[in-house]
Formats: C-alpha cells, structure tokens, sequence
C-alpha cells in the first residue's frame, strides 16, 4: 500500500468501526455519510463517541473550509460535545498549509494529535508480563474498570467514561477486551473488533500510576493476539495518541497519517 491509500484507509477504518460502536451506546444514535464528512455521534458524555471525521481526499483549500465549516455546524447542534478527527494526508498541500486558520475560522480548537497506524504482522505470539494477569470483559463489572481507566488515562470524569460503556452487548460479546490486572486490580485495558478484514484496537489506556511499566503494550498485544486467533486475520490498524505513538512500532504497526482533534471553541 502506498502511504495515501494507508491514510484512506485509517480514516475508513475509523468510520466503519465507530459506526458500531456508536449504534451500540444508541441505536438511534446520528450516523450518517454526508458529502465529504462522516458523522458517528451518539450523543453522550463520553466524548470519543461523539465523533466526525472528513472523508474528501485530496481537497483543496476551498473545499477543506467548507468541509469544517459544516463540521462545526454539525458539532455545534449536539448536547454533548465531541471531536473532528481530521487525517492531514487526506488534503492536499495546500489546504494542509492552511488548516489550522481555516479551522480557526470555523470555530474549532486543537485538542490534541494522533496519528494512524497500521500494519501486516499477525499472528503475535502469546503475550505475557511478569506483573499483570489478563481478563477478558464479560462483564459489567469488567466493563466499569475498562470505563475508568480510559477516563483516568484520558482525563474524562469517570460518569463520562461510564456513560459510553456500561450496558454494552458488543463489548461484552463482539470485541476482543481485556484488561490488566496487578495484584487483582485493574490497570491496563485493550481492545480489538473486526473490521473490514482487519483488527481495530480501540481504546487503549493504562492508569497514570502504572504508565511506563511496559502494561499498556502487553494488553495490546494480548487483545491482538486473542482478535486473530478467534478471526485468522493478519492486519491490525489503530489511531495512536501521543503516549502511544512510541509503544506500537515495537508491536508491528507503522505510522501513515498525523491526525489532529478539534473541538468546538466555545
């Protein structure tokens, strides 16, 4: 694959799989494919399911301000507020040159960046870790700590990382989570779900006491390993954020496109 057509497909990837996971939290959750822009917005506290990303490639300057223009629009009419995940590959120089004014001037703020990943290297082998034991979530239990570690890691209010996850069938059933244990508590979690031929990891994140201890690569590698061997898939793709950037090359994942967050500026 060349580099545009992993960016193609990172940014597709993104929305074939939170079109589920955001049906899921609500079955009449707005999910729609407009011209140009994706929407997969449940509407709820957890602000990663509430989400639009552009889906033009090679857009111009003048078609990008149009583009985030509607996006804000979008964004602005929903209760709770979410994020445009825009994949910088996917516009043409020029309008990359001038994104940042032009999302400026649509009324968007940079939260944060990320970056696509992807890469051809499954089966791994069976992955282990001298100071956690892995869980699958089957539970509501299980699926209140994975909740609270992503909102830990990521800075949510726990209610928030709650209200997106508590009461899911799929993740329950159809994604391949886990979670890491130290000492029988929770401080790691990873996930994988089919998509397309492809392995999604989804919602990595590692309680800030036990960052930098090696957790975080082990859950992902298990949740990897336990999504190919139920599937036989051979691909795996991931939108990484800055903390996890480094972590994943060593797994088999190669970088395609740099990613930029933006919210509303209210």
């Amino acid at each position: 694959m060349t580099d545009r057509t992993e960016s193609v497909e990172s940014m597709e990837q993104l929305a074939l799989v939170w079109r589920a996971m955001v049906l899921d939290r609500d079955p009449d959750a707005d999910v729609r494919d407009l011209p140009g822009i994706a929407v997969r917005w449940a509407d709820c506290r957890f602000a990663f399911w509430n989400c639009v990303t552009l889906t033009d490639v090679d857009a111009d300057p003048a078609l990008l301000k149009e583009r985030l223009c509607q996006a804000a629009d979008l964004m602005r009419a929903k209760r709770h507020p979410g994020f445009l995940w825009l994949f910088e590959d996917l516009l043409g120089a020029e309008a990359r040159a001038q994104m940042e004014t032009a999302a400026e001037k649509a009324g968007l703020a940079y939260a944060f960046p990320g970056t696509g990943m992807a890469g051809d290297f499954l089966p791994l082998p069976e992955p282990a870790h001298p100071e956690l034991t892995f869980v699958r979530v089957t539970t509501d239990e299980h699926l209140r700590a994975y909740a609270d570690l992503n909102a830990r890691a990521y800075g949510f209010p726990l209610a928030d990382g709650r209200d997106g996850l508590l009461g899911s069938r799929l993740w329950k059933n159809g994604v391949h989570a886990y979670l890491g244990l130290r000492d029988g508590v929770p401080v790691t979690c990873a996930a994988t779900v089919e998509a397309d031929g492809r392995l999604f990891v989804a919602l990595v994140a590692t309680a800030p006491e036990g960052q930098r201890r090696g957790y975080g690569e082990a859950v992902t590698r298990k949740a990897l390993y336990e999504g190919a061997r139920a599937t036989g898939l051979t691909r795996a793709t991931l939108h990484a954020t800055a903390a996890g950037a480094p972590v994943y090359p060593r797994i088999g994942f190669r970088p395609n496109s740099p990613m930029r967050f933006y919210g509303l500026n209210r």
